[in-house]
């Protein structure tokens, strides 16, 4: 007997926690569960090929909006290879109405409905125990949990599945070795007490929370393995503030200057003490993900949200101060009352708090939501395949949804990347708003037949000016767009608009060997040359003020490229420009 778990993840570097957590509360049918992880991005028959050399008996496949297309296509073409084969689907975007699922995919044995862990052991367990003639094929109907397809065609739903104890599933990644180069996701807690209207986690109200005995034991695995990054997926990880401080205060007191913790959190129900653990975490420990959504009072009562922004903006100022921790701001694109007067209002809010991350997305009208319920009452119409996005409302037209989408790929681009931060924060002061500056900026890419290609890194930079030098002639621009292409890279293609510097290698070289000597600008470089260190660092020269210090003047700025920022990655910038001032070649 051979059960596979098949997961499609939307990228290579995401693992499906999921498939995990159902093959580690298997039990004694354990030796009979494999798991088979595929992207989006393989060709189906790759997939398929890959499933039929298995060889399994029975599959099961985890669905979610990214990838229920690719599972339809592969459901049309497994029974042809593997007709013996069993075929089972769990996940949010077939738990919602297992029976409508079953009926409209023939080729489909069943539907796990939703929590799969006690499930799937069930399962698993029933088919070990049928192949050695323990069990008949109605006693199917004994498990709790799932739609399933009688051998006479016949559609049955089971009852529902109380919810487990979350202590119950084991530690997944013992085998570490498996998620190389991946992001490890983690959970300490199930469900949300809010009930947005656009959101599945509204469904289950209950949370619930591993013991926080365990979490610490788990976290302390991460942290001996310095494992790059860590992402909870817990929906509103500071819904209990005991729990929440207890984690934050553990990866404090036990930080190994290595992992970064992700967590998605409601900002305004933060507490000082909270607050206060937040401020003294080490700068690029932890991440926080801020869903704002809107800061429309009306729309916000109306998604069943709640929030209030006026102290959301005190929080997120408060953290940004300290200077330790990344934010990500969220927006989301065709909610109820939200028109574009609304929604550019919105953006600009949310952008005037300088988000390291700010997302623009667009609302997904799920199945099983609030929002799918009342879409013909907002004149809501989506795609009517996954990932069922918003195509436009009673507030919004479909022009003013591809008048949002230029603009998302604007910010993705120009600031998201966080490769043209000087440049971008300083073009804002030339437009009213920064909306107006990226609509502007998509405008252009549009006008110029530019949208949807591929453009190298300095491509952008090249796109960026000549777009600046359509809003204004002001020669700081050239100063900060050089200044952006050596904060994040150190790059050995130089910008054509940068100074020459070509008779300064001299005087450049001067001060390398300088340094070689005296040791004071670079520490760490100790073992390296003059030379070396000319190679691994980048010395420009600046004729404007591009670090907005109200200094005149020629400066001379040294990248170290060694000393980053851990929260934006910006190269640490030294002013050596006495040192060069002083230097004769």
């Amino acid at each position: 007997m051979k059960i596979l778990l098949a997961a499609i993840n939307a990228k290579y570097i995401h693992s499906n926690l999921a498939v995990y957590s159902l093959k580690a509360c298997t039990g004694e049918a354990a030796d009979c569960v494999e798991i088979g992880e595929f992207t989006i991005n393989h060709e189906p028959d790759s997939i398929l090929q890959e499933i039929y050399r298995r060889k399994p008996d029975v599959i099961a496949f985890s669905c979610y909006i990214w990838n229920l297309q690719v599972v339809e296509r592969l459901l049309q073409d497994l029974p042809q290879i593997l007709p013996e084969a069993k075929i089972w689907v769990g996940g949010p975007e077939v738990s919602y109405d297992g029976k409508v699922f079953l009926e409209t995919h023939p080729q489909v044995t069943g539907v796990m409905a939703g929590e799969g862990e006690d499930t799937f052991r069930e399962l698993a367990d029933w088919y070990r125990k049928r192949e050695k003639g323990e069990k008949k094929e109605e006693t199917l109907g004994e498990i709790p949990g799932i739609f399933w397809r009688s051998e006479n065609g016949e559609i049955r739903e089971n009852g529902s599945r109380a919810l487990m104890d979350l202590d119950r599933i084991p530690f997944v990644y013992e085998q570490l070795e498996e998620f190389e180069n991946r992001i490890i996701y983690y959970e300490s807690s199930r469900g949300c007490p809010f009930s947005c209207s656009y959101c599945l986690s509204s469904i289950d109200k209950s949370v619930r929370f591993r013991s926080l005995e365990k979490v610490k034991r788990e976290l302390q695995f991460f942290l001996d393995h310095r494992v790059p990054q860590v992402k909870f997926v817990d929906r509103t990880f500071n819904c209990r503030h005991s729990h929440a401080q207890a984690i934050w205060n553990y990866i404090r007191e036990h930080d190994n200057g290595v992992t970064n913790f992700h967590f998605e959190i409601a900002a305004d129900l933060l507490n000082e003490e909270e607050l206060s653990i937040l401020s003294a975490m080490r700068p690029g420990l932890v991440q926080l993900e801020i869903g704002v959504q809107s800061t429309n009072k009306k729309t916000i009562k109306e998604i069943d949200r709640i929030m209030d922004f006026d102290h959301v903006c005190r929080i997120v100022k408060k953290i940004r101060a300290g200077n330790n921790i990344h934010q990500h701001l969220d927006l989301i694109a065709g909610l109820p009352y939200e028109d574009m007067e609304s929604f550019i209002q919105s953006f600009n809010d949310v952008y005037a708090l300088k988000p390291d991350q700010f997302q623009l997305g667009f609302l997904k009208v799920l199945k099983g939501s609030k929002m799918h319920r009342k879409a013909k009452e907002y004149g809501i119409f989506y795609h009517m395949e996954p990932v069922y996005e918003v195509l436009g409302t009673n507030w919004l037209t479909y022009d003013d949804i591809l008048r949002l989408k230029s603009v998302e790929e604007m910010v993705e681009v120009y600031y998201n990347s966080g490769q043209f931060a000087r440049t971008i924060r300083r073009l804002e002061t030339e437009f009213s708003c920064g909306f107006e500056m990226y609509e502007q900026l998509g405008a252009y890419y549009e006008k110029e037949g530019l949208m949807g290609q591929k453009f190298s890194r300095m491509g952008r930079f090249l796109i960026l000016k000549d777009f600046i030098g359509q809003v204004t002639a002001d020669p700081v621009y050239e100063e900060l767009l050089t200044l952006d292409v050596y904060l994040r890279e150190n790059s050995k293609s130089r910008p054509g608009w940068a100074a020459d510097l070509s008779g300064e290698k001299g005087r450049m070289l001067d001060f390398y060997k300088k340094e070689e000597e005296e040791r004071r600008f670079l520490p760490g470089y100790e073992a390296y040359s003059a030379k070396q260190m000319m190679h691994m660092t980048h010395l420009e020269r600046f004729e404007e003020d591009a670090l907005g210090e109200g200094k005149e003047g020629r400066r001379w700025l040294l990248f170290d490229y060694r000393r980053r920022n851990p929260l934006n990655q910006e190269a640490m910038i030294l002013d050596v420009t006495e040192e060069m001032e002083g230097t004769i070649s």
